[in-house]
């Protein structure tokens, strides 16, 4: 018999502080530190919220792809139906890929890590000289998959939790104040209200994306068998989990006892910039900045890498490498001309795509209990399909009326965009009493999913 391949712990931790460097792009700065403000005394429940939606589900996006044995989502989605598979895979990666989020890391990280230092020089000219040397790195880094846990948990990821240390650090050892009352929903629903902060974050979505790395990176290690792939995954996740949470937990005490000096700020990238100023002047800003280009390059890079790996299989005749390239270059470009257009066309997608993702999440997760019936995964699917898509139209500001209007009035948690959770829970039951009363229903097999 022979001796099954394990990895030692410092190949998970490195595993583990890839992914977590992946997970943590700018975007997770700003919002725990707004929270913060908002939420004050109530901060510790309204977290508790973010970090179940912020980092629970994208553990979970984690785990059910190794814990499953498939190698993506698509895998996974297969389980509802092939051609569902494809739209929902090639969605995602299209949406949370070169279309929106690969290149919001370049605009997103010169605009708050470089611009305040260039004032003064022409906008256009600074932002395309900083975009083609960050995507001429990520390209380089993504360009040896092999390597990207070497390079993003060995290197990239101690550089952005030391900036990240010095930044909150103060916090704890000397708060610019006392934690003040809450406002608007904080006050009567901290948590429910930091549970959907979290669920903005679109963390889950790159779960499936990432996960590909992961199992990728464990192979790589020369690990093949099943039990010890989920095994990695479950530690690396773990590992990457516990990270994220203690620095959620930091920002977002860091927003809540500056009220008192700063006052209420509009977003949390303004409280971060004048925090870091007040602690440590103009060498606040500068860690500030290093911060948030480590944590936008961390991500495009994993984008970048995923994204190139998915689409080799719609176009064999592109290797690897010349995705790479032509994502890198694309991006480029988009992060120069009309991220405000697609920003605003990105959100109502994500929000119509990221329901679908959670559902499919946890009927992987709860898959034994009713057999792998394709009945359940597909009229929960579709129900939650149809509210998601209401749902992204109503972001768009798109009304269909009585449907709207129907949904709005009658259906429980519509309007915090949650309507979706109880016709998932109604069709997966549907789903599972047809199957039961019709003979041509069928479990689904390992080899259907493959």
């Amino acid at each position: 018999m022979l001796e099954v391949k394990k990895l030692s712990f410092q190949d998970t931790l490195a595993i583990g502080l890839m992914l977590f460097s992946l997970f943590f792009g700018a975007g997770n700065l700003i919002f725990p530190p707004a929270l913060g403000q908002a939420a004050g005394d109530n901060v510790w429940v309204a977290i508790l919220g973010f970090l179940t939606t912020g980092v629970g589900l994208p553990l979970l996006g984690v785990l059910a792809i190794g814990l499953s044995g498939s190698n993506d989502a698509g895998d996974l989605a297969k389980r509802v139906h092939p051609l569902f598979a494809t739209v929902l895979m090639v969605s995602t990666y299209l949406t949370i890929g070169p279309l929106f989020a690969i290149p919001r890391t370049g605009a997103v990280s010169y605009e708050v890590g470089v611009k305040p230092f260039v004032a003064g020089a022409s906008d256009g000219l600074g932002l395309l000289i900083y975009s083609v040397i960050f995507f001429a790195v990520t390209c380089w880094l993504a360009l040896n998959p092999s390597k990207i846990v070497d390079r993003v948990g060995k290197i990239l990821t101690p550089a952005l939790l030391v900036m990240l240390v010095f930044l909150v650090g103060q916090a704890f050892i000397n708060p610019m104040g006392d934690l003040l009352a809450p406002l608007g929903e904080y006050q009567s629903h901290a948590f429910a209200k930091g549970f959907q902060e979290g669920y903005l974050t679109m963390d889950t979505l790159a779960s499936i994306v990432f996960a590909i790395i992961v199992v990728n990176a464990i192979k790589s290690k020369g690990v093949r068998n099943a039990k010890e792939i989920a095994k990695v995954c479950t530690g690396s996740g773990l590992i990457a989990a516990f990270f994220l949470g203690a620095i959620y937990v930091s920002l977002a005490y860091l927003g809540a006892t500056s009220v008192g000096t700063i006052g209420q700020a509009e977003n949390g990238g303004i409280i971060l910039s004048k925090v870091a100023n007040i602690y440590y002047g103009s060498a606040g800003n500068l860690i500030l900045g290093l911060a948030i280009i480590f944590a936008c390059l961390t991500t495009s890079i994993g984008l970048v890498s995923a994204c190139a790996t998915f689409f080799t299989r719609f176009f064999p005749r592109l290797t690897y490498q010349n995705l790479v390239y032509i994502l890198s270059i694309f991006s480029l470009v988009i992060s120069n001309v009309g991220l405000t257009q697609l920003i605003a066309f990105s959100v109502p997608v994500l929000i119509g795509i990221y329901p679908l993702v959670i559902v499919l999440i946890f009927l992987v997760f709860l898959d034994p209990l009713f057999g792998g019936r394709t009945e359940v995964y597909r009229y929960s699917m579709l129900l939650t399909a149809i509210v998601s898509l209401v749902d992204g139209l109503k972001a768009a500001n798109i009304s269909l009326g009585f449907v709207t209007k129907s949904f709005s009035s009658y259906l429980p948690l519509f309007d915090i965009s949650l309507g979706w959770l109880i016709p998932a829970v109604a069709g997966a039951i549907l789903g599972y009493i047809i199957s039961l009363l019709f003979s041509g229903s069928s479990e689904v097999s390992p080899e259907q999913i493959r």
